[in-house]
């Protein structure tokens, strides 16, 4: 493991409102940076009132004039919610203001449930465009060919790179065909996390916009104090994804010892679902984390997690940030 970053999902707390989040999202980036985490993603989920980062471009933009030195950018755009050339602008602006600090990650998702995806792109189409989407958005980002009708201003030349996202092989199989890094989702959709990584190691082909695989993997983190706070803290996130799975969603609750609401059948998949994280105090924490680095082996490891205090949430990234540098600084010495 060479860097870790973090995933935000801008988490919108009982309580609280959109602003607030907002607010929060841009004071744990400015901590993130300092605390020397490598990148700050955001992710496009829709009618979600838990999340605040459906606008995820503008947000992306809120989080990099808040912070100086750290890579901000998307974990994912869901592509095809857009049209390519619209999001090569955004992208293309973004870098042009933060030169050397803007990421797109692309997931082939809705990123919402069917309606709101109607409501997103007018009409659904039965054809699978994501491939073609991707080749078309990097030609917006790379130098314009001679007789190019069509170009991004800001975005030609800006040269941002590209991210497959993913959960399936399907995305492993992409970003190795044409050459680019890769993350799995593994936070919430463990199930093939091992098997996409080898796919995409073994069938990776060097391109122009990269020599080598990368992969990252994601993981949730929850820590605190000692194990039985931070299992506490973490019935937030437990009970907000079994009300999701339900069809409830709602705000990120409050953290409870009561979790009756949840039958045992949600329970359980929610427990396989979240199984790709660390809960606990430090030592807990570097335990569990150590071994699924050493298991899967990614280049990168992004963290989140889904605190309904900010200061606990706060907290919670800080010592994570001291696991992971340790982990860094043992695959170095190693």
């Amino acid at each position: 493991m060479q860097k870790y970053s973090i995933l935000d999902l801008c988490p919108v707390a009982e309580g609280q409102s959109a602003a607030e989040a907002l607010a929060n999202t841009a004071d744990l980036a400015r901590h993130a940076e300092r605390l020397g985490y490598h990148r700050y993603w955001l992710a496009e989920h829709h009618n979600m009132p838990g999340i605040a980062s459906a606008a995820t471009a503008v947000v992306i933009g809120h989080v990099a004039a808040a912070t100086r030195s750290i890579r901000v950018g998307a974990g994912g755009i869901m592509l095809p919610n857009h049209a390519p050339l619209v999001i090569a602008e955004q992208f293309g602006t973004l870098a042009t203001l933060f030169p050397g600090r803007i990421d797109l990650g692309l997931g082939r998702a809705p990123g919402t449930d069917m309606a709101t995806a109607r409501a997103l792109r007018r009409h659904m189409e039965a054809g699978d465009d994501f491939p073609q989407d991707v080749v078309e958005l990097l030609g917006y980002f790379g130098a314009a060919d001679e007789g190019q009708r069509v170009r991004a201003f800001p975005g030609t030349g800006t040269q941002v790179p590209v991210w497959i996202l993913g959960s399936s092989l399907y995305g492993a199989q992409l970003a190795a065909h044409l050459g680019l890094p890769y993350a799995f989702a593994s936070h919430f959709a463990p199930a093939l996390l091992g098997e996409a990584l080898a796919t995409y190691r073994a069938t990776f082909r060097p391109s122009v916009w990269l020599d080598r695989p990368y992969a990252m993997m994601g993981a949730g983190v929850c820590a605190a104090a000692t194990d039985a706070e931070a299992e506490l803290l973490r019935s937030s996130q437990i009970l907000a994804f079994a009300r999701l799975r339900t069809g409830r969603p709602g705000k990120l609750p409050a953290p409870t010892a009561d979790l009756s609401e949840v039958t045992p059948q949600a329970m359980a998949e929610v427990g396989h679902a979240l199984s790709c994280s660390a809960v606990g105090s430090a030592a807990t924490v570097r335990r569990q984390m150590a071994a699924l680095v050493a298991e899967y082996r990614p280049d990168e490891v992004m963290v989140t997690g889904m605190i309904h205090d900010h200061a606990a949430r706060l907290r919670s990234f800080e010592i994570a940030s001291e696991v992971m540098a340790g982990l860094v600084d043992g695959a170095r010495a190693a």
